[in-house]
């Protein structure tokens, strides 16, 4: 069976569960640079470090900092790296997912115009955390067994 170049996983489509955690890494890294361009991201000269009081919202709607920003490159970023393999673009996915959730609720736990609201986030950002929780927990539990375009199942045989 013909293998990749170094000799991994056998050539030929990915599973889907990486092509996944490829997509949702970009998307992220994708918010974050966004979240630094004067348009985009409304009331741009009031981003600031951190804090509740940044309010510069991106696409007008979420309310993003400095430090909001570099979440979201760095998970961005933490998801190409992590998408190398299965396991860890099943991590990624499950597992952010599992803490975005965790964000969505500290989220609505806290008081948005209090110092515990440092990132920042507002009622936008909290229904859009619990919907990144959900759809990469999903992706990344329903995924985790499948390659890509052929639909061949993964099995452990495959696996390197």
């Amino acid at each position: 069976m013909a293998r990749d170049a170094r000799g991994g996983r056998p050539a030929g489509p990915r599973p889907r569960v990486q092509l996944a955690a490829v997509a949702v890494a970009v998307v992220f890294l994708l918010v974050g640079a966004l979240g630094f361009v004067p348009g985009v991201t409304t009331g741009y000269d009031q981003l600031y470090g951190a804090g509740h009081h940044s309010g510069a919202k991106l696409f007008g709607v979420f309310q993003i900092s400095i430090l909001h920003n570099a979440v979201h490159l760095f998970f961005g970023l933490l998801g190409l790296v992590m998408a190398r393999s299965l396991a860890g673009s099943r991590l990624y996915l499950a597992g952010g997912g599992a803490a975005y959730l965790g964000i969505w609720l500290y989220g609505f736990a806290i008081n948005q115009h209090g110092a515990a609201n440092f990132l920042p986030v507002n009622n936008a950002d909290n229904w859009l955390h619990l919907g990144l929780g959900f759809g990469m927990l999903v992706l990344g539990l329903l995924l985790s067994n499948r390659y890509g375009t052929g639909g061949r199942l993964d099995t452990p045989a495959d696996r390197p």
